[in-house]
């Protein structure tokens, strides 16, 4: 290894210990870090020679692997969620769960569809937590990509857990998104976010669960300007990076997490948090304006105005509304259906319910405005962790977090800038750190 590299290692793990862990002991707190460590059968390691992959020499793959094990144990976050881990290989599956066993993790592995050969791990620890149940997501769609959810107790003796009638339950998620490798693969990307939430809001129905923080870590393969990171704002999740930077959605230059084959640095890498008391639209309805978003983000690259993109919708009827015929043949010309990657006859249906507002078949200019051009949502919900207008149900004690800190590795990344003698991976390692509050919830009646 070059001696500034070794000089890199010394100084960001010092840092990550000293930044992310260091209060531990005088106020308990919990540890996140998500990293996508680059499968050996991705990393090229020669550029003039695509066919020439790191899986191919076993000394090469072994080492940089025992270097990201090295990293990751001595920072000993709570949670570990990784991407791209090479599941196939069942050589350095038994070194992570033997090295993560021995220090104290238990762990859970979950290679993507049709024999892709990479996955994902998820680690808790087992001082930290109580797994409670984990669930396989498989979105069975063109990226054969999956994600994990773990149901998790905290365990670990924080003076914020203490007391009657408590919940003291996380649940978390890992996934790797599809890469959009051309337009028609954004709003695969949009589903599997869509799958994910109806997942957890499922299992969070099925099992009758008290109000819980949900973390959803990962590589999402997308930016903050991008149609997932406002899908998710709108389901009133925070960056957990940007919370503890103060940052905006406007302030998407500030920092990057990967550079990809392309040859370009993007932040796509985030802990996204989502305490109980949040407000939260209607998921559908939410999934719906993420939609139409990416509808009018088209329409308006074609340069059409207001009015233009309410003809094009017409398509040629000679009264002035939109019909189910023209809404389906719009959607179908700009790409968004028609081919196997896109929306389905229910997805658009649902659409077409949302965009209709009275119900009486056809949408009119007003109501084109209102969902499509300038939506004004109004179909919100109180969370869960609210108490209800109504005045029902047992007021009840939560447990959340608070953002403390958040840091990226190198810290070359933090400023925008990707550091040519880093070679771990080609993403940077994301570590929050939460702090338990107690939040007062409402257990709604059924």
């Amino acid at each position: 290894m070059r001696s500034k590299e070794k000089s890199r290692i010394s100084r960001i793990g010092s840092y990550a210990i000293a930044s992310s862990l260091g209060d531990h002991h005088s106020q308990p707190c919990i540890t996140c870090t998500t990293f996508n460590i680059l499968a050996p059968i991705y990393k090229r390691l020669n550029q003039k020679d695509p066919s020439c992959r790191e899986s191919d020499h076993r000394a090469y793959w072994l080492t940089r692997n025992h270097k990201i094990l090295d990293w990751l144990l001595c920072e000993r976050s709570s949670i570990i969620c990784l991407q791209e881990f090479w599941v196939r290989n069942q050589e350095l599956v038994n070194i992570y769960e033997k090295r993560l066993g021995d220090a104290g993790y238990i762990s859970f592995k979950l290679g993507r569809t049709n024999n892709r050969g990479d996955g994902l791990l998820t680690a808790v620890r087992k001082d930290y937590f109580r797994v409670l149940n984990y669930r396989e997501l498989l979105f069975n769609d063109c990226g054969d990509r999956v994600a994990q959810m773990l149901h998790v107790q905290l365990v670990a003796p924080f003076p914020e857990c203490r007391g009657t009638n408590m919940a003291q339950e996380i649940l978390i998620v890992n996934t790797h998104l599809l890469f959009p490798h051309d337009a028609k693969l954004c709003i695969v990307r949009l589903q599997q976010v869509y799958k994910i939430l109806q997942s957890v809001e499922s299992y969070q129905k099925e099992n009758k669960l008290n109000p819980m923080p949900i973390i959803l870590c990962g590589d999402w393969n997308g930016s903050k300007r991008g149609h997932v990171y406002k899908f998710l704002r709108s389901q009133g999740f925070v960056s957990s990076y940007d919370t503890a930077h103060q940052y905006t959605d406007a302030d998407a230059h500030k920092w990057v997490s990967h550079r990809n084959h392309r040859g370009n640095i993007c932040g796509v890498d985030f802990i996204w948090l989502l305490n109980p008391v949040s407000y939260r639209e209607v998921l559908k309805a939410s999934w719906s304006e993420a939609v139409f978003g990416m509808f009018k983000y088209l329409l308006r690259r074609a340069s059409l105005t207001e009015k233009d993109a309410f003809a094009f919708l017409k398509d040629d009827n000679d009264g002035d509304y939109i019909s189910y015929s023209g809404f389906c043949g719009a959607l179908r010309q700009l790409n968004l259906t028609g081919h196997e990657h896109g929306l389905t006859a229910e997805e658009i249906m649902d659409l077409w319910v949302q965009a209709d507002i009275d119900g009486n078949g056809v949408v009119d200019y007003e109501e084109f405005q209102q969902r499509i051009w300038n939506p004004t949502w109004s179909s919100r919900r109180v969370e869960e962790g609210s108490k209800p207008e109504d005045g029902k149900g047992e007021q009840t004690q939560s447990i959340g977090f608070s953002v403390k800190n958040a840091v990226l590795f190198p810290s070359e990344v933090e400023k925008g800038k990707w550091p040519e003698d880093y070679s771990l991976s080609d993403h940077a390692r994301l570590t929050v750190v939460f702090s338990p509050i107690r939040m007062p919830c409402a257990q709604l009646t059924t």
